[in-house]
């Protein structure tokens, strides 16, 4: 089962939840901002994407500034933020258990089918 950290308000994740459902493929969707990630849930698929927490966040977002975040912060310390801010989450993210993928390009997200 794909899972799928979707922001309906985002051309991107909309583009990406297309994606899938043109493929026949189920995807759990995920309201992110309304029923946000815990803390744990976010350092998995940290760890399944293998990028830094960095590349997982919306840095260029206005809250990143107001909130005194910069971008040489380590990752538990962003992946924190992230947590409690849940805004601060690229979007879209589609992961299994073995996978994690951001949605742009749209055509990153073929590696979970």
């Amino acid at each position: 089962m794909i899972t799928y950290w979707h922001n309906p308000r985002c051309s991107k994740s909309r583009a990406g939840l297309a994606f899938f459902e043109a493929r026949g493929v189920a995807v759990d969707t995920r309201l992110y901002q309304k029923d946000a990630p815990s803390l744990a849930e976010l350092k998995q698929v940290h760890q399944l994407l293998g990028v830094p927490a960095l590349q997982i966040m919306r840095s260029k977002d206005a809250a990143f500034k107001e909130l005194g975040l910069t971008k040489d912060m380590g990752d538990d310390r962003l992946l924190a933020a992230m947590a409690e801010h849940p805004a601060l989450i690229e979007r879209p993210i589609a992961f299994t258990e073995t996978v994690a993928r951001i949605g742009r390009p749209t055509e990153a997200l073929a590696d979970l089918l």
